[in-house]
């Protein structure tokens, strides 16, 4: 995204990447559809990103979501919003979009140098580093660049993992029985926050979206309470399980009143928690860890926002620039994290542009 919007500014830009092939994560976003972003209020948006808002919240104010989607059109890309909000290609994977972008480049005369390595040396007139996290390394955001940084006197904070799975102490038995099973419409409360949405049991513990989203609070306190039936009331419950139970089995009863599902039924023994309101509506459990920094969806970490200025700039080192998750930052997923990676690059490109043209005789030749 910088790549474009510095040629189109009349740069000469090459782009340094040591993988084979380019954009090699944003093709395995593209496996679970490639959302792009959401469609939510703008307020509401950047609300997603916690602490972050004040340093990432110019950059995605000027280029908003509504930017980012037309752009997707613009190169040919349809796109369409679906019931929660998000926005996706028509297409549902990143290859197409991936495809019409690169001979975007080739029209723009951008030089792509596959299979190189950056030494941490300044390339170009301007230089920007977008270089990623530390999540699926394999991929090719294997963070070697901390180091390179960190002589640089840039302060790195460590990397951890953010949108992942957590931990639990299942049992051998529940675990076989229940891997992969969903808990469909569910809520997850975690130091004070609850998200809605569903969760996935794995033979670790727990993932999904309503995990996702309370990663930070999970990280801080290591504990948290499902409410297995969010769209009733603890009396209604209580008036639901204080009706004769008759011969029925206790795993039939509780399914016919109280609605609850096998897998929520079995969680609740897991547990060691008696049937009542109190524990559906709030089954209290304790993680054992998170999931790993290699497989999770982002990492939190990176270059602390104290270290760039407002056209992310890094202060320790000048023109050069440091874009999306190499930054430290988190979201939860929705369409959050590819927006804030286009929006700090466009941000930066614009800097970079306007840094060039106030020194007219110099040439301009960027690197990323």
């Amino acid at each position: 995204m910088a790549a474009e919007v510095l040629a189109k500014g009349g740069a000469q830009v090459r782009v340094i990447d040591h993988m084979a092939s380019p954009a090699r994560k944003f093709l395995m976003a593209g496996r679970g559809g490639l959302n792009l972003t959401h469609s939510e209020p703008l307020e509401q948006f950047l609300d997603r990103y916690g602490e972050a808002r004040g340093a990432l919240e110019p950059a995605i104010s000027t280029f908003p979501p509504q930017a980012l989607v037309d752009w997707c059109h613009g190169l040919g890309i349809e796109t369409f919003i679906g019931s929660s909000g998000r926005v996706f290609p028509k297409a549902m994977k990143a290859s197409p979009l991936l495809r019409a972008w690169l001979r975007r480049f080739d029209g723009l005369g951008v030089k792509l140098d596959l299979r190189t390595e950056w030494k941490g040396e300044k390339c170009g007139d301007a230089m920007i580093l977008a270089l990623g996290g530390a999540s699926w390394p394999r991929l090719g955001s294997d963070a070697q660049w901390v180091a390179l940084l960190r002589e640089r006197g840039v302060r790195v904070n460590d990397f951890i993992p953010a949108n992942c799975g957590i931990q639990l102490p299942w049992s051998a038995v529940f675990k076989e029985r229940f891997a992969g099973t969903p808990l469909k419409r569910i809520a997850v409360t975690s130091d004070g926050r609850t998200a809605r949405g569903e969760a996935v049991i794995t033979k670790m513990g727990l993932e999904g979206g309503a995990i996702y989203a309370l990663t930070p609070q999970l990280r801080r306190t290591g504990k948290l309470s499902l409410d297995l039936r969010p769209d009733l009331t603890r009396a209604s419950i209580d008036e639901r399980l204080a009706r004769p139970r008759g011969k029925a089995t206790q795993s039939k009863w509780l399914r016919k009143t109280a609605g609850l599902p096998p897998v929520a039924i079995s969680l609740l023994r897991e547990a060691g928690a008696p049937a009542t309101a109190d524990t559906i509506k709030s089954l209290a459990l304790t993680m054992t860890g998170m999931g790993s920094l290699a497989r999770a969806i982002s990492s939190a970490g990176g270059v602390a926002l104290s270290e760039i200025d407002e056209d992310f700039q890094l202060k320790a080192w000048s023109g050069v620039y440091a874009v999306g998750e190499m930054l430290d930052w988190e979201a939860p997923t929705g369409g959050y994290l590819l927006q804030a990676c286009f929006s700090t690059a466009v941000a930066a490109a614009r800097a970079c542009l306007d840094r060039l043209h106030s020194a007219p005789d110099r040439p301009q030749s960027l690197s990323m």
